[in-house]
């Protein structure tokens, strides 16, 4: 199992450098950012310093979207941080949430969304495609390689993912959740003649590693309340009795709107309704063994990365215990 580590790319970035690199030094292969532009840093910039301060880093965001850069701006994004250190980025991708909705967007379509990870993609490795009703091509890109991972949790969502995408990003480290959604994008492949082993499977959570977990939990209570604006889409869409597993959608009925003033962030006051058996589902808590355990089932359901968000008071701490006591028993 690969590792990678998400932040916010609060100022000053230069922490966010240097927390990926000490990530890198603990073993973790992946350096994630949240990409909304007016909440946080601009993180395209942070990548090309993170880059350079790391010899093998894979970085990129999680997640962008189609609608916060012209498709053109962000593939050659992409393309400038691949040719300066040698296709060392990803592309993760979903509908969009805060960075939409905090300048008045809502989420893309998801036929924007697949619309807009192909000419991403087409553009940022070198071929032409059509933009714009133009056909568009960046001639300067020479061997670029960019992989497009999708996020999203509902039925059709999941079926764009194992038609389209090269990994899936799922924001929750709930086993019973990753069962469903991984055998649906598996099943959404193998019915598009794709091989479902090829998908990268990246499961994304919080993380924090002790014994008080009663703390943990307060200070990763505000994650429950990010996975629940996206399933509050779903119900919206489906109901609460449709084809997204209850172990999803029954904790958001006690959801009442949400301030991205505190988006991702510990004490959260949005997310009084996310009770603790949420908490303990979706993210890792407890002591070290606790979180081997944990991603001992994810692997077993075919999880290739376990990315942890690193939002709350012992980040140092916990990533430190990753690297001593998590990261070497399941790469070794």
């Amino acid at each position: 199992m690969d590792f990678g580590v998400v932040l916010q790319a609060d100022p000053p970035g230069s922490e966010v450098v240097r927390l990926l690199r000490e990530a890198e030094q603990r073993g973790f292969g992946y350096g994630w950012t949240f990409d909304s532009c007016v909440l946080w840093q601009e993180p395209f910039v942070l990548y090309s310093q993170v880059l350079a301060a790391t010899s093998s880093m894979v970085v990129g965001p999680m997640v962008t979207s189609p609608g916060t850069r012209d498709w053109s701006v962000l593939a050659s994004l992409f393309a400038t941080l691949n040719d300066m250190f040698g296709n060392r980025t990803v592309c993760g991708i979903g509908r969009g949430d805060s960075a939409h909705r905090v300048v008045g967007k809502p989420p893309s379509t998801l036929a924007t969304l697949r619309t807009a990870m192909h000419v991403v993609k087409e553009l940022a490795e070198g071929r032409e495609v059509e933009h714009n009703g133009v056909p568009v091509r960046i001639p300067w890109v020479r061997d670029g390689r960019l992989e497009m991972w999708m996020a999203g949790y509902g039925p059709k969502a999941l079926r764009m993912v194992g038609e389209h995408a090269d990994g899936f990003i799922l924001q929750t480290a709930d086993p019973a959740i990753a069962r469903w959604t991984i055998g649906s994008v598996r099943e959404a492949a193998r019915a598009a003649g794709r091989d479902p082993e090829g998908i990268t499977i990246c499961v994304a959570a919080p993380a924090y590693v002790g014994e008080d977990v009663a703390h943990q939990r307060e200070q990763l209570r505000w994650f429950g309340g990010m996975v629940g604006n996206h399933v509050a889409d779903l119900v919206a869409r489906y109901g609460d009795s449709g084809p997204v597993p209850r172990e999803l959608t029954d904790y958001i009925a006690g959801r009442e709107g949400y301030d991205y003033a505190h988006h991702g962030r510990a004490g959260n006051p949005s997310t009084d309704f996310v009770p603790d058996a949420i908490v303990d589902r979706f993210c890792l808590v407890g002591p070290a063994a606790a979180h081997v355990q944990r991603l001992e089932e994810l692997a077993e359901l075919g999880v290739d990365q376990f990315s942890l968000y690193l939002m709350h008071d012992q980040r140092e701490e916990t990533l430190t215990a990753y690297g001593d006591d998590i990261v070497p028993k399941l790469t070794s």
